[in-house]
């Protein structure tokens, strides 16, 4: 069995600096749904992990987080694709919890329960703090250039990131990933956790 790890906001769903809030406001990024169901289609187990800081800020409730992810889960299966798990931290920026990436919590969390160890699992984001987080639980981060993702590559310059592989988008990784354009890291495997 196959993994990958996605963030959501700006490499499923396009980004807003205001919070998704409603399941109005989630719209899926061009190409992003079909790429999941690529992924779905490869054998990959596909788990997202988000920061929803607009919980601590009270601009949404978790079940209307939980109506947004229903809505992000049902436009995947229509495309064929299936998103087996959702980790969120509903934490805000100064609350200092362990999960709110660019912390590592919530991907040594998702490491845990199913008992495997992340290297070279991708971790698909558009920030730093996505990158961050993929490099301090092992994972191997990639960063897409959709959502806040081309104002992210101009940062990565002198950081531990640097060499970060970057692609244009979560379908355009795909292609690469799924072909096997990625010969530098090849088929990414479940290992069991050390």
């Amino acid at each position: 069995m196959l993994l990958i790890i996605l963030d959501r906001d700006g490499v499923i769903n396009n980004e807003s600096d205001e919070h998704i809030k409603s399941p109005d406001e989630w719209v899926p990024i061009p190409g992003s749904l079909e790429a999941i169901a690529r992924l779905s289609r490869a054998d990959y187990r596909v788990v997202v992990v988000t920061n929803q800081s607009g919980i601590a800020k009270g601009l949404f409730d978790i079940d209307m987080l939980n109506r947004i992810h229903a809505r992000m889960l049902e436009r995947v299966r229509q495309k064929g694709g299936e998103i087996d798990a959702i980790f969120f931290c509903p934490h805000g920026p100064d609350d200092l919890c362990a999960c709110r990436k660019p912390r590592p919590g919530m991907l040594v969390d998702l490491a845990g329960r199913l008992k495997i160890n992340l290297a070279a699992v991708p971790a698909v984001g558009d920030s730093l703090r996505d990158l961050q987080a993929a490099r301090a639980a092992g994972a191997m981060p990639i960063l897409v250039r959709s959502g806040k993702g081309e104002v992210t590559e101009s940062q990565l310059i002198g950081t531990e990131c640097a060499s970060t592989p970057v692609f244009d988008d979560l379908s355009a990784f795909v292609g690469a990933l799924v072909s096997g354009g990625l010969r530098h890291y090849g088929p990414v495997q479940w290992r069991p956790a050390v």
